[in-house]
């Protein structure tokens, strides 16, 4: 096995092969296999347009959910799917995430209890949106059991990344003099909605009572000093509903336990299909 250090600009030349205990050496393209492609010949694994038909939650998230759409704005749908257990046993497994598009993602299930337990926010906003296309019965007990992956980790999880994307717009405003309004809005929303969620234990989506002064945000209306100063005040009320929540340290990894072993049994039933 080696790594191709040089490819040719036609057929009728050679490729050149880096070695770990050899030389370099030149090989003609019907000389090598990809590694890649071999595995790609495993037994058992699906075409991913297949795997679709096993999602089990869809919801709509992203500007819809949020009261901030616009003409144009894309229908952003997330949720997640359980793949029959042959798939997900076989030597070629299953994805992670099916992912047509930008506007639409479906984690497998263990995928997403994961990512929940964690405090990521797309996936809290996906188990809170009223905007719930489809929704199966096991899905109907995840959701039932939503509360379950809220956590004091929200402060963390919220506060670090609002933090590192500020990091780099701040970047990108001294190196460019450009910043993608856009993001720099859903940034100020998430803090928002982090405070909510500490403060009340439920993820608010829609953003009614600051909607004018987000997307003055995202058309660039708002000098970026004033930007910053509701950041680093949001910040401040970030740390304050922290002092006082009522969420729990951790989530209740338990009973996502249970949720996913269940998931798992009803995957291996021989009328799962």
């Amino acid at each position: 096995m080696g790594v191709v250090s040089h490819a040719p600009e036609g057929p009728d030349h050679t490729y050149r092969v880096r070695f770990p205990d050899a030389p370099e050496q030149s090989f003609r393209r019907a000389e090598l296999t990809i590694f890649k492609h071999v595995q790609a010949d495993i037994p058992g694994g699906p075409d991913s347009t297949d795997l679709y038909r096993f999602v089990i939650y869809r919801a709509v998230v992203g500007s819809t959910a949020y009261g901030l759409a616009h003409e144009g704005s894309d229908m952003d749908r997330r949720g997640f799917y359980l793949p029959p257990a042959d798939l997900e046993w076989s030597l070629a497994g299953v994805p992670e995430q099916l992912e047509s598009d930008s506007e639409e993602v479906y984690w497998e299930i263990e995928k997403f209890i994961r990512l929940a337990l964690k405090a990521n926010p797309n996936v809290l906003e996906c188990l809170y949106t009223p905007l719930v296309e489809t929704c199966t019965p096991f899905a109907r007990q995840v959701i039932d059991l939503r509360h379950i992956f809220l956590s004091r980790y929200i402060h963390r999880t919220y506060n670090a990344y609002v933090l590192s994307q500020f990091k780099k717009l701040e970047q990108d405003l001294r190196n460019h003099g450009q910043l993608r309004w856009k993001h720099v809005m859903h940034l100020i929303r998430l803090l928002l909605s982090g405070v909510e969620v500490l403060k009340h234990g439920f993820v608010p989506l829609r953003v009614d009572q600051y909607r004018d002064r987000l997307l003055a945000i995202r058309r660039g209306e708002v000098p970026w000093e004033q930007v910053e100063q509701w950041r680093l005040s949001l910040h401040r009320e970030l740390d304050a509903a922290l002092e006082y929540t009522a969420l729990p340290e951790h989530p209740d990894y338990e009973r996502a336990n249970e949720l996913l072993i269940r998931a798992r049994r009803l995957a291996a039933s021989p009328d799962y299909a």
